[in-house]
């Protein structure tokens, strides 16, 4: 080594093409001074090897954290002059992201740290800014999406959270898993994403709750389809003129049983069967001395016997009775529901040939909401990406690929029996993963567990 030169320490950063100087340790960082081993030799404006050095200048670079500190690389980089065009240039530092002054490896390191984590733990723990690491979590969702494919579901779910305003949720509801979230529900939204979906004529049923343009844009897009009101918003109605007759009674009684009667008002919303012999001698005291709560209370319990109905003509029959033992005062309690029945009851009774619910949605929402908490209000996009590629939730099943012979593509001349087709032998059938969304229940298991909570760091 020529005599001046500092000895070189090291590479304890594991970073090729680099030789590290001097390391110095401070409370919350590494600084680590560095310079590339080999020059640059060609210019890379003309490409002439006719090159001379032309001074240096020290770069600031950010690298992956290490034992719990930030890592700066302070690199002395060279400066060149080309004899044929004249030009300068700086060589070209080995592993450093052409965008930003950070190692490509710190930027693959934050993107899906930034899935995982809220924005500014990630911005805190590396020592940049809260909009670097969004705009690198963009990045390499870009990425992800481009290479997204998820297979269309058979039974499709559509339904909805609010989110600042309402957001359209699709699922597979075979699978129970996300499928995609959209940024409105319009019908013009489903519209155009039900167009672009591979191979849509795979979707058999499409379940959802009663909004008329998610409607219009099933029977445009997927005129094949089956459409089936979810069991669920149907009996939620049901429940709601519970809850309207009970806030009605509420605003006539004293303080001390106004505040009995809203927090007793789950035993009116439970089924009577689900009750345990507390909440069924709270229900008995509260039909007993309001019976107009307890005649709505026992029209909502005859309604949800709709769905023990063996099949779609029993269900009709059963509603129309049901209707009949309504009052003038309790047609006004079930209002909603009435209409919903007017204007749906085809898609609502056709749950009877195909009982399949999306009510897991309901779950899904409050996973989502919970993302959306934890990160003190994400943009949609970045809850979005945050639902759609948090690690380890992909769900995959395997489906049969049948490998076909030169022969069976090309096809047996017509009419000459000793050219049949060969049968499809065990050997010719393979199976491959298929994307079928984001698993509910690892996502679940992951919020609970707080695993998004930014404890991870690289050592």
């Amino acid at each position: 080594m020529d005599e001046g030169m500092p000895t070189p320490v090291p590479n304890l950063m594991n970073l090729p093409g680099y030789r590290i100087i001097a390391v110095e340790e401070t409370d919350d960082a590494y600084h680590i001074a560095a310079e590339t081993p080999t020059a640059s030799t060609m210019c890379p404006h003309c490409h002439d090897l006719a090159v001379v050095g032309y001074g240096r200048r020290e770069q600031w670079i950010r690298d992956l954290p290490m034992h719990g500190k930030r890592v700066g690389l302070y690199v002395q980089t060279r400066r060149f002059r080309c004899k044929a065009c004249h030009k300068t240039f700086y060589e070209a530092l080995p592993g450093v992201d052409t965008q930003r002054f950070m190692t490509a490896r710190l930027v693959g390191w934050i993107g899906p740290m930034a899935v995982r984590r809220p924005f500014t733990h990630v911005a805190q723990e590396v020592g940049v800014s809260e909009r670097t690491v969004r705009d690198i979590f963009h990045d390499h969702v870009a990425v992800l999406e481009a290479h997204r494919h998820v297979e269309t579901p058979q039974w499709l779910g559509l339904d909805e959270i609010h989110l600042i305003r309402p957001r359209g949720v699709v699922t597979n509801v075979q699978e129970c898993t996300l499928v995609d979230l959209l940024r409105n529900r319009s019908k013009e939204t489903i519209i155009a994403y039900l167009g672009q979906l591979p191979h849509r004529e795979r979707v058999r049923l499409v379940t959802m709750d009663m909004w008329r343009p998610y409607k219009d844009a099933v029977e445009a897009s997927l005129p094949d389809a089956t459409i089936v009101i979810d069991k669920f918003h149907v009996l939620k109605m049901a429940n709601a003129a519970v809850e309207r007759v009970r806030k009605q009674l509420r605003e006539s009684l004293p303080s001390a049983q106004r505040r009995g009667l809203m927090h007793d008002r789950f035993v009116l919303l439970k089924r009577e069967d689900d009750l345990t012999d507390r909440e069924a001698l709270l229900l008995s005291t509260w039909v007993k001395n309001y019976p107009v709560l307890g005649e709505i209370h026992r029209l909502k319990e005859a309604f949800f016997g709709l769905y023990d109905c063996a099949n779609a003509a029993e269900a009709r029959s059963y509603f129309q009775t049901w209707e009949q033992s309504l009052t003038a005062d309790h047609r006004a309690a079930f209002t909603e529901l009435l209409t919903a029945w007017r204007t749906w009851h085809r898609h609502i009774v056709a749950y009877f040939d195909h009982p399949v619910t999306n009510a897991y949605t309901e779950s899904l929402n409050n996973l989502i909401r919970a993302t959306d908490r934890l990160g003190r209000g994400y943009s949609f996009e970045a809850l979005r990406a945050k639902m759609l590629w948090a690690e380890g939730v992909t769900k995959t099943r395997r489906r049969p690929l049948v490998r076909q012979s030169p022969l069976r593509e090309q096809g047996p001349p017509l009419g000459h029996a000793q050219f049949a087709r060969p049968p499809i032998m065990a050997a010719d059938i393979a199976t491959v993963p298929m994307d079928v969304g984001v698993d509910m229940v690892a996502l679940s298991r992951q919020l609970e567990m707080g695993s998004w909570d930014g404890s991870s760091t690289p050592s």
